[in-house]
Order: C-alpha cells, then structure tokens, then sequence
C-alpha cells in the first residue's frame, strides 16, 4: 500500500506588538522575582487599594475581585507617569489560601503560625490566586487611556504538606518566615521542603500563574 503524503504550509499572520509596557500592580517580592527569572520586562507599582474594604464568602470571588481592584487601582495612577508607550497592560494578582473552608491570611503571631501547621502537617490545602489583566491604550497626546479589554481569572493549586514533628514546626515558625505569608508558608522560601506535591500551576502558588499570563498576552500580539 501507497500513502502519499502532502505538506501544506500555512501563512499565520500574527500582529506583534513592540510598543508596550507590563505593569506589575502589586508589591510582592515573590511575583517580581517570578516575572524577572521568566525574562519578562515589567515595571511594578505598588497598589494602594484598601484589601479590608471589600468582604465575599466564597474565595474565589474574593481573589477575584481584590486582584481587579489592585489593577483598576494603579490603572488610575498611569497618567501620572512618562510612559513612552502606547499599550499597557496592568497585572493584578491576590492569593488566599483555603484550608478546610477557611481562608488562611498571615498568622498574627508565633503561636497561631505553629498551631496551624500542627493542623496543616501531612494534610492539604488550596491556594486559589485571582489574576485580572486590563489593557489599555495611551492617546498620542499622552493626556488620556482607553480601556480596551479585561480579562481575569482564578487559579487554584492543591498542595500536600509533609508530615512535621514538633521540633521542625518551632524552627520553622522561629524563623519567622511564616509571619509575611499567606497560609504562613512559602514555596520558594524556607517552607517549600515541608510541601510535598502540588496539583495545578507551579508559579500561581508563588502568586501567579505564569502560564496563564504567557497565553493572555499572546493573544494582544505580545512576546513576552
């Protein structure tokens, strides 16, 4: 038997956008590193949206909601700045970490860290991270923005916790690395020996979903 086989060779045409600037919305130290270590070239202005002032039951409409909030927030500063471009792209991102139906912030103090991982030790939990992307065009005379589109998004990651003794519990929270993190662990830091698997997006457990965000500006034409 006979196969012929026939290439065809297809003419994409992608539009390339040159002529923008990323804004990373937030001032989180691990989506900055996150953004740099990809080769993504960002700026970062710290929102000063007010987290406290908006309440929602369901988590993922709380992430949701807070990372669109902290965007439109900084999208509100850009005329402000000298930006020499005419498409910019404002990245807003807020992580919370579930564990059992409750949303677990930074521990207040050292006794609340460790009793929490008491409980966490060789059990799981959820760390769902809103992403909200606005993109917006600068007019030629620099005085006005154009809301062209948003797109947001939740993602969640289940992570498994190894089993910890006490002792390892007290070095942990006496390093006070649990005290600055939601859920009171890092991945990237002290605490990511005591994680043992993760289901779902690596990076959106350190505050975004890099992927997601790749995809996002593929699709406004932009290389990142």
């Amino acid at each position: 038997m006979k196969f012929d086989y026939i290439f065809i060779r297809l003419n994409i045409r992608v539009q390339i956008v040159d002529d923008y600037m990323l804004i990373l919305a937030s001032a989180s130290q691990s989506r900055k590193n996150l953004l740099k270590n990809a080769d993504i070239e960002f700026i970062q202005i710290s929102s000063s949206f007010d987290e406290s002032s908006i309440k929602n039951d369901n988590l993922n409409d709380l992430a949701l909601e807070l990372s669109f909030s902290k965007a439109k927030n900084v999208m509100n500063k850009i005329l402000e700045l000298d930006l020499n471009v005419s498409s910019i792209e404002i990245l807003g991102c807020d992580s919370i970490f579930e564990f059992k139906g409750k949303a677990y912030g930074k521990p207040i103090n050292k006794k609340e860290a460790y009793d929490r991982w008491v409980e966490m030790s060789a059990k799981f939990g959820y760390l769902h991270t809103g992403h909200t992307l606005i993109h917006c065009e600068i007019t030629k005379n620099g005085n006005n923005i154009n809301l062209k589109k948003i797109v947001n998004k939740v993602l969640s990651s289940k992570i498994y916790f190894s089993e910890l003794n006490s002792i390892e519990i007290n070095n942990y929270v006496d390093s006070l690395e649990p005290m600055g993190c939601a859920g009171g662990f890092t991945l990237e830091g002290k605490g990511g020996k005591f994680i043992e698997k993760i289901e779902g997006c690596f990076s959106n457990v350190m505050g975004l979903s890099l992927p997601w965000l790749r995809k996002e500006l593929l699709k406004e034409g932009i290389y990142a």
